[in-house]
């Protein structure tokens, strides 16, 4: 028995080893770069403590930061053809939503869940930016018509949650026609006068942008998001002239009217429930008090005391 090998060295590799952390115990700022513990990450919503930078939330994590006491129920998105294009770059388009769904949990891109928010029912549909970039396609699609028809049926607001690239290049031209069908559905829940309440998020660009993210009765969009349709290199090399600083930045959208206000992330569920009760109370909140109105002596001008003399205007001369 050598007491060196079997005994010392193991003794001696003990004292020396480094302990084994987790490496998802430290999350960098893609803003600061600054590194921040996961607890502290989580306790502040996924806000840089250092720099203020909005990362990405979770799906599951907004919607039980929404909704009361984070109680309520998701539905099954409507099954959809997995492949329709039979598309293949470096590996099958059904390989990567297998191995997504597998990361994430979720069938596809969207989220859509319902609940009370501020003692209301509402319905939330969120991109989940962590499956496939947020990218669109057809069950992104049926997901946000079945999100509207579930409002229209529930008589409730409407409130969806932008994170996405855009449309899925895997799903060609099927993709795009989401664009026109989310934005009929839309419209349709809207008609029914119930609120449509649209929050965008870093980032939000591409069809999603320009369809249904844009047709909210109230848009709110979180500090710094990039919001746009194309890339701000592309269309720097199509008019070629340099961007304003800013551009496409939830700041630079509100100064131009395109949004209606920045909310920081601690403040948008009291921001959403202060807008839906506006919104969604019929009729007059205060009673119409009728204020007595003074007497206000109002001069002649030039002419009346001729007329109030004779009855009759003063010719001119």
């Amino acid at each position: 028995m050598n007491w060196l090998t079997n005994f010392v060295r193991p003794k001696i590799r003990a004292l020396v080893r480094k302990p084994d952390i987790a490496d998802n115990l430290w999350q960098k700022c893609s803003s600061c770069e600054q590194m921040i513990f996961h607890r502290d990450l989580e306790a502040s919503l996924f806000i840089c403590q250092h720099c203020g930078h909005h990362m990405q939330l979770a799906c599951k994590a907004r919607l039980a930061m929404l909704f009361d006491e984070g109680d309520y129920q998701t539905i099954e998105l409507p099954a959809v053809p997995l492949d329709p294009l039979k598309f293949r770059d470096t590996k099958r388009y059904t390989e990567r939503l297998k191995e997504y769904q597998t990361k994430t949990g979720e069938k596809d891109a969207l989220v859509v869940a319902h609940g009370k928010m501020g003692g209301q029912g509402v319905v939330i549909a969120t991109f989940n930016f962590a499956f496939m970039g947020g990218s669109m396609g057809v069950a992104v699609g049926e997901g946000l018509v079945a999100a509207a028809q579930l409002a229209v049926l529930q008589q409730a607001p409407l409130i969806f949650i932008s994170a996405s690239g855009g449309a899925r290049m895997q799903e060609g031209i099927l993709s795009l026609m989401q664009m026109a069908r989310t934005t009929i559905a839309i419209n349709e829940a809207k008609d029914t006068g119930r609120p449509y309440i649209v929050v965008l998020t870093n980032p939000t660009t591409g069809g999603v942008t320009a369809s249904f993210a844009m047709l909210g009765d109230v848009t709110f969009a979180e500090p710094g998001a990039i919001i746009g349709f194309a890339g701000a290199r592309v269309i720097e090399e199509t008019i070629r002239e340099t961007l304003p600083e800013g551009f496409q930045r939830a700041e630079y959208l509100l100064e131009h009217g395109m949004i209606d206000a920045v909310v920081h992330r601690r403040d948008l569920r009291d921001r959403l429930i202060l807008v839906l009760d506006l919104l969604s109370t019929p009729g007059r909140v205060a009673e119409i008090v009728e204020l007595p109105l003074p007497d206000l002596e109002i001069p002649p001008v030039a002419g009346d005391a001729a007329v109030a003399k004779t009855g009759e205007p003063k010719a001119e001369e």
